[in-house]
């Protein structure tokens, strides 16, 4: 379980970067809050961290969930991993490209994917 939490610990510091980068780009082109839209650099940067935040929600229990009830240790870790890798490749090309995003929200999806099939497959079977 040390390894889910470090990856959990690593997910919200990720999180937490990418929110500190769109106040970052939110003072550089100075739009005031409470707006959430004005120069392109913001919005891709804030997309970024929103789009983040709508992937947590499901990453977070699913990660927890598979750590806990799937019968080989290391997939919930890995698969948290494989979702913060895919993130920041999502990142990198979304605040230069939103169309080259691709690659990055793929990855992050299948992680997604893995851990919902394998905490739901975990789960159901002790049923």
């Amino acid at each position: 379980m040390e390894f889910t939490a470090l990856v959990t610990l690593l997910l919200l510091a990720q999180y937490l970067a990418f929110a500190m980068l769109v106040g970052r780009e939110r003072v550089r082109h100075g739009i005031e809050a409470p707006a959430c839209s004005g120069h392109p650099d913001f919005d891709r940067a804030y997309r970024v961290q929103m789009n983040t935040l709508e992937q947590l929600v499901i990453v977070l229990p699913a990660l927890w969930i598979t750590a806990y009830w799937f019968s080989v240790p290391l997939v919930a870790p890995l698969l948290g991993l494989g979702f913060f890798m895919g993130r920041i490749l999502y990142r990198n090309a979304y605040v230069k490209d939103p169309a080259k995003r691709g690659p990055g929200m793929a990855i992050g999806m299948l992680c997604q994917l893995g851990l919902l099939l394998s905490g739901t497959w975990a789960v159901v079977t002790r049923l």
